[in-house]
């Protein structure tokens, strides 16, 4: 049951990592990915002042076999600066995501939900939030929370209060894959 648990966990970084390399241009133990980035919505407004776009209404991103679904995303960059530290027009590295409204993240068989997602790119962290819930085939783990520190490739599940203040997660031996 040990090698499971830890499987499942395993499974579930490696959704989370993905979800960063794919938002933060895929920079990696890698390299670069040279995959493209497809983001579709019913509406993008790019906003220079803030270093930002926002994409609202039936987003659907994909970056291979990686899909964020979401009611709104944005991306905030940091600024650039040229050589005498005045800064310029365009978008830099990305330096915070924001995912609001029905956030389903997939990858092959693993699926997480939330009505919120954050990556801190100066923390290294993923935040799903809202009911955050984390599927891999049929073993689930469900929180409040569920945070991903990408350096110290650990993951923290909060407690939902609403649900009698645990953490919950289910596995199913069965469903593993050795």
């Amino acid at each position: 049951m040990a090698i499971r648990s830890r499987i499942f966990r395993y499974s579930l970084n490696m959704l989370l990592v993905a979800g960063i390399m794919f938002f933060a241009g895929g920079a990696g133990a890698a390299g670069k990915s040279s995959t493209p980035i497809r983001i579709e919505a019913d509406r993008m407004v790019s906003q220079e002042q803030t270093n930002s776009v926002l994409f609202t209404g039936h987003v659907d991103a994909r970056q291979g076999d990686l899909v964020i679904r979401t009611d709104e995303m944005t991306v905030l960059y940091a600024k650039n600066k040229n050589k005498t530290g005045k800064v310029r027009s365009g978008s830099g590295k990305v330096r915070k995501l924001l995912c609001k409204g029905n956030v389903e993240i997939t990858k092959g068989d693993w699926l997480g939900t939330g009505k919120r997602m954050e990556y801190l790119a100066a923390d290294r962290k993923i935040i799903l939030s809202g009911g955050a819930k984390a599927w891999q085939g049929k073993n689930m783990v469900a929180g409040k929370t569920i945070t991903y520190y990408l350096d110290e490739g650990r993951s923290v599940v909060e407690q939902n209060k609403r649900a009698g203040g645990r953490v919950e997660a289910v596995i199913h031996p069965e469903s593993d894959a050795r």
